[in-house]
């Protein structure tokens, strides 16, 4: 509610609006960032950057600090210390209103407590163009969303008569349909089944080579290597490796971070990294 509010009080305002950029313009960067939640250091001194037409994949094991990186990328969380940079300028120069034009965040898990219908939740992401010229996009831009995360068959359903899937799939419609050139997503794909989490990652795929920029935090190692653009991968607050997938995920480095024996081998068919946990051979002979 808060952030609504705070878009309906800027509409007023003239709003600096996000102008199309060249494919590698960092929309969003890191600099030095440090975090405390709780008394505990979160990030340790993260330097990051998220460009324009790539899919940067944030991997790492639970507590490595993923979630935290994404929401102080998206402004969402103070940085302690260091400086978080949005569309090149440090993030808190811009108002909530230019910040939802910018960028959307989907979260780890979407609640609402009337019962909106699912059309109307889509719908939501179009409220940062309000007095905009892009208002006229909303009906076009809310179909569009609700058939890329194929969710037009229940439109009219309530949003909490939804299963778990169903609930982030239309919240990934949400945010399809704010249209902004930087996508925030966490763990997008953790309650969706198989062909759910290869159509949610193919839709990051479309809107980097539209030229979005889009970080996705990601535990299935499988998915980042097929197909991210970059992969950082986090421990302990800090950075531990950052580059393509076939760079990164490296066995050896691997097993260290994530504290447990891992083997990396080539796809057969598309040469993409294969991560997998190094298994005992079980003897059936026994």
């Amino acid at each position: 509610m808060g952030v609504i509010t705070q878009l309906l009080r800027g509409r007023g305002r003239k709003r600096r609006l996000p102008l199309p950029s060249p494919l590698g313009t960092v929309r969003a960067e890191a600099r030095a960032l440090h975090v405390r939640l709780g008394g505990r250091t979160v990030l340790d001194g993260v330097d990051l950057q998220v460009a324009a037409g790539e899919v940067l994949a944030l991997v790492g094991p639970n507590g490595a600090g993923k979630s935290t990186l994404l929401a102080a990328l998206a402004r969402d969380l103070p940085a302690g210390s260091g400086e978080v940079r949005i569309d090149g300028e440090p993030a808190a120069a811009w108002t909530a209103a230019e910040l939802a034009v910018r960028r959307a965040v989907l979260p780890q898990s979407a609640q609402l407590s009337f019962p909106f219908p699912v059309e109307e939740v889509v719908r939501m992401g179009r409220a940062p163009w309000a007095g905009t010229p892009a208002e006229d996009e909303d009906d076009a831009a809310v179909r569009a969303a609700m058939a890329a995360a194929e969710v037009t068959g229940f439109a009219s359903r309530p949003f909490a008569a939804l299963s778990g899937g169903e609930r982030a799939r239309v919240a990934l419609a949400r945010v399809l349909a704010q249209r902004t050139p930087l996508l925030l997503l966490d763990e997008p794909t953790a309650a969706l089944d198989l062909r759910h989490q290869e159509l949610v990652l193919r839709i990051c795929r479309e809107r980097a080579a539209a030229g979005d920029a889009v970080a996705v935090v990601l535990h299935d190692l499988g998915l980042a290597g097929a197909y991210a653009d970059r992969v950082a991968v986090l421990h302990g607050g800090r950075i531990a490796a950052e580059g393509p997938p076939a760079r990164v995920f490296e066995a050896e480095s691997l097993s260290r971070v994530y504290a447990q024996p891992i083997e990396v081998i080539d796809h057969p068919r598309t040469g993409e990294p294969l991560v997998i946990p190094r298994r005992a051979v079980r003897d059936f002979a026994s």
